[in-house]
């Protein structure tokens, strides 16, 4: 109550003190009121009594006023706010509540917290309002189509090296995989690959963007001019062997769930990995083997299809043989190869003069024909550089200088016909 000559009440209660008027003054029956509220006739009599003993004031709630019954306890709603000021200011409300219940033992809603940050004045994180895009609707069956990123991002907050995370969430349910890795390349995406076959098995399909690690940007070759095909990437090899369609994303909204996905765990997981102090890949990646599964229990969603699109994974050899780095080289006359500044030499007799070199996944190195390894030993001996035949370069010669008793240089000997000419020409 206001004061004592104004009632404050609901449009509802208003409603009902209008009706019960009505029945008061007998121009309608108790049972058509009650009727009309959508009350029994025996809570309306029950009304009209307090009503009739109390005035108006009878239709208002008795509690009104009053603290609940199951109001939390004042100490506890100081000291989440506490912990919230000092320790979880940048997590979401949602977020928070669940550290509470589970660090603290502090069961509350995320609206009853937002209440409490209000009121005490606390800011806490909020919801960017986003642009309207139109949904593209979910694939039907789990593993039909796994969309695949790496997100680089600062995860341990300065506590340790900048690292890339390898995520993985299943269109249809939502179920997320993921890995670790210093860099976003070739290996990480082919090992981070092989880490969910052997969780999930091989999808039917992958939809990643085009880093030059899903795609490749050369030039094609005369052989690929000729037969119509475009180069592939090592990672797309890999996946068309494995009978894996792979689709490549015009842009990040395209793939909206990875992104999504990406934009979550920077929230929460960086959070909960600073709550346990972690600082390093090796440690984090212990930490998603517990993560995850909780993580997919909370947000998996069930697919429209009960169906599993994954088939089996393959033996571990040969997934060892798929998943991996393989270029061409020719062998040369001397049963030579070379491969990243590297010679290798081929220790038995092949007919084949261009040989398959894997770099797989466990950093070994194996050079195969046809399927079949060879063996061969690395070179550790740098061959002699052999002497191009130049012609011999010459001096220039300087002239040369007679001395001065030199026949050339003496006077003259005059013979006696000489004499006798120059003595008929005197005058």
């Amino acid at each position: 109550m206001a004061d004592k000559d104004m009632i404050t009440m609901s449009r509802r209660e208003s409603n009902r003190l209008h009706l019960i008027h009505q029945a008061l003054d007998r121009k309608m029956t108790q049972v058509a009121a009650a009727e009309v509220l959508g009350l029994s006739a025996r809570q309306f009599r029950r009304l009209i009594k307090r009503v009739r003993a109390e005035g108006d004031e009878g239709i208002c709630h008795r509690s009104r006023g009053r603290a609940s019954n199951n109001q939390i306890a004042r100490k506890t709603k100081d000291r989440v706010i506490r912990l919230f000021r000092h320790k979880y200011a940048d997590f979401n409300l949602a977020h928070a509540t669940e550290i509470l219940t589970a660090d603290h033992g502090i069961a509350l809603s995320d609206e009853t917290l937002r209440l409490w940050l209000n009121e005490a004045g606390v800011p806490y994180k909020r919801r960017r309002v986003r642009k309207h895009r139109q949904q593209r609707e979910r694939k039907a069956c789990f593993g039909e189509l796994v969309q695949i990123d790496g997100s680089h991002h600062d995860w341990f907050e300065g506590r340790g090296p900048v690292c890339v995370f390898m995520g993985y969430i299943d269109d249809a349910t939502g179920t997320v995989f993921g890995r670790f890795y210093d860099y976003e390349g070739t290996l990480p995406a082919l090992d981070s690959m092989k880490r969910y076959i052997r969780h999930y098995g091989i999808p039917q399909s992958v939809y990643l963007d085009k880093h030059t690690t899903y795609r490749s940007w050369a030039k094609p070759t005369i052989d690929e001019q000729l037969t119509g095909q475009e180069p592939l990437s090592h990672f797309e090899k890999s996946m068309a062997a494995l009978e894996v369609v792979v689709i490549h994303a015009n842009s990040p909204q395209a793939k909206g769930r990875v992104e999504r996905l990406f934009k979550t765990l920077q929230d929460r997981l960086v959070r909960e990995m600073r709550l346990r102090g972690i600082k390093s890949v090796d440690e984090a990646n212990v930490f998603l083997e517990t993560y995850l599964p909780k993580y997919n229990s909370r947000f998996r969603k069930a697919a429209r299809e009960k169906a599993d699109l994954h088939r089996p994974a393959l033996h571990a050899r040969e997934l060892d043989r798929i998943l991996c780095i393989k270029e061409e080289r020719t062998v040369k006359n001397d049963f030579t190869i070379a491969y990243n500044g590297k010679r290798y030499q081929i220790e038995q007799m092949t007919r084949a003069r261009k040989v398959t070199v894997e770099e797989r996944l466990d950093g070994s190195l194996h050079i195969t024909y046809q399927g079949q390894d060879l063996r061969y030993r690395m070179i550790t001996e740098q061959a002699p550089k052999e002497k191009p035949n130049k012609p011999p370069i010459l001096a220039a010669r300087k002239p040369r200088i007679p001395p001065a008793d030199h026949p050339w240089k003496k006077r003259p000997i005059l013979t006696p016909r000489r004499r006798r000419v120059e003595t008929l020409s005197a005058p």
